[in-house]
């Protein structure tokens, strides 16, 4: 059935329906990242025995490029073909995923596997968030995407923890894998089935709003986003610095924690509470930046998370690792959903979804580049001073949204 053959409204009231399914869909997607935050970098490291810390890491290099190129297309793709078949062909690439970490004869196959994952993360959660932000219109994006996030993060930490606690029982494959095998197919099993699209609810939002002179071509809304207005462009630079630091404490924290003593359950509690509270906080971060503006939300945010970071490098007991985590947590919860939400208010509803993918794309580039860079520097200086950088360019990072930003 047409999306048209419904009564089209905006607003979370009117839409609760779908929206609900979507926040459940995209936990989905959260958990098929969820399977590795613990325990892939110790296969990489225990079953493959992958000695330098760049090359385990190359695992996330592979998910933050394809990742961030799936994001540049999936606006587009969006607005050509909709939004709920980008979201089926997202959980299409998903699908053989935890089959290929279960299976795999050796690295190769694990990085080939995240190339798949960066697919589905790219097309999956970000038709999550744009049609989230569809249904509800101009007046709650905070809250929108802060309700996205929270279950997308939730079952990333929630998945961390669980992988962790049957790893350390039964091994680091096959059982905790398992896992993503059933968020896959209910991911797409929901998907095909139930979610309507919401190109209808844009058009209704359109005819309020004022029209452009000319359209925009999209090298000319990668070039805004990226560089042309300054609110866009701060935006741009601390997603990437903000998925630069996960993707440096996806790939090293586990090999940190591990080198300094930690078993592997233990690993799992901190690489669970750090996406569990980024979760859980957006629920009130999302709203708070609807009412209090997404600049101060956005530059505090960075500074916890650099304080965060900061703290883990210099200490070496779990209390200490455990309030890190709650700190890089809280930062980014802050971040996360105030830089969507900025992004869709300076974006022409005609091209937000494109402004939205090219955002994705310099944000999700960060794990790429967090992941090799961090792991260049643990492997010429140690972990210490790999957490530490980034926690200084985390720093930095938040000072240019302060200057930029309006």
């Amino acid at each position: 059935m047409s999306a048209a053959a419904f009564a089209v409204a905006l607003g979370l009231k009117a839409n609760w329906k779908q929206f609900s399914l979507l926040v459940l869909i995209n936990a989905f997607v959260g958990g098929m990242v969820g399977i590795e935050r613990t325990v892939v970098p110790l296969i990489g490291a225990e079953e493959f025995g992958v000695a330098s810390t760049t090359l385990v890491v190359s695992f996330i290099v592979s998910f933050g490029v394809v990742k961030a190129c799936a994001n540049l297309v999936s606006g587009q793709l969006a607005d050509t073909w909709g939004r709920k078949r980008v979201l089926i062909l997202g959980w299409l690439f998903g699908l053989p995923v935890p089959f290929m970490i279960i299976w795999a004869p050796s690295w190769g196959w694990i990085v080939a596997a995240n190339a798949l994952l960066g697919i589905n993360q790219g097309f999956a959660w970000s038709m999550t968030v744009i049609m989230k932000v569809d249904l509800v219109g101009p007046k709650s994006r905070g809250l929108a995407v802060g309700l996205n996030e929270f279950a997308g993060y939730l079952a990333v930490g929630v998945t961390a923890f669980l992988t962790g606690y049957l790893a350390s029982r039964y091994g680091l494959r096959p059982m905790p894998i398992y896992l993503g095998i059933g968020y896959a197919v209910l991911g797409a099993a929901l998907s095909i089935l139930l979610v309507r699209d919401t190109r209808e609810h844009v058009r209704l939002e359109l005819a309020d709003h004022p029209k452009q002179a000319s359209p925009l071509g999209f090298r000319e809304i990668f070039m805004l986003t990226s560089f042309g207005d300054r609110n866009l462009f701060a935006a741009s630079q601390a997603g990437l610095v903000n998925n630069l630091n996960d993707g440096m404490s996806w790939g090293l924290f586990p090999l940190f924690f591990a080198a300094n003593g930690l078993g592997v359950e233990r690993i799992g509690i901190l690489k669970a509470v750090y996406p569990a509270v980024w979760g859980i906080f957006q629920v009130a971060t999302g709203p708070l930046s609807d009412r209090w503006g997404r600049k101060g939300l956005i530059v505090a945010g960075m500074w916890v998370q650099a304080a965060g970071l900061l703290t883990t490098a210099m200490t070496r007991d779990f209390g200490w690792w455990l309030l890190a985590s709650l700190l890089l947590g809280l930062g980014t919860a802050m971040v996360y959903p105030s830089l969507i939400a900025a992004v869709s208010d300076a974006s022409h509803p005609s091209w937000r979804a494109r402004s939205l993918s090219v955002y994705r794309f310099w944000r999700d580039l960060g794990y790429a580049i967090g992941a090799l860079s961090a792991g260049l520097i643990a492997d010429f200086f140690g972990f210490a001073a790999a957490i530490g950088a980034i926690a200084a360019l985390t720093f930095l990072s938040g000072a240019v949204v302060a200057v930029a930003m309006h």
